[in-house]
């Protein structure tokens, strides 16, 4: 399994992030029921946000966020940064993996 933590930038106005911000928190949390999304949130500094994945490979975590409604609606661009997981707390050693 690989792990990426992925950054999102927003590409509009509140106002619109607003309007699509809840099919975008139902469409992650149904990653997270999936066992794809560990954890996700907005950025402090309001200009993105970040989730922790995990997939079988790269094409498969860009196609989930394909579907995700800021994606369809043009709210926000990601990127996706693959890392290994190598130290965690033992609460993570399931999601994680072996090191």
């Amino acid at each position: 399994m690989k792990h990426f933590l992925v950054e999102s930038t927003y590409l509009v106005p509140l106002a619109t992030l607003e309007a699509v911000r809840g099919a975008h928190r139902a469409y992650l949390q149904a990653g997270i029921d999936q066992g794809i999304v560990l954890c996700a949130g907005p950025q402090a500094s309001g200009a993105g946000g970040v989730v922790l994945v995990r997939g079988d490979s790269q094409a498969t975590i860009e196609a989930f966020f394909a579907s995700d409604p800021f994606v369809r609606e043009g709210c926000a661009r990601y990127r996706y940064v693959e890392f290994r997981p190598v130290l965690h707390a033992p609460l993570l050693a399931d999601w994680t993996g072996p090191a």
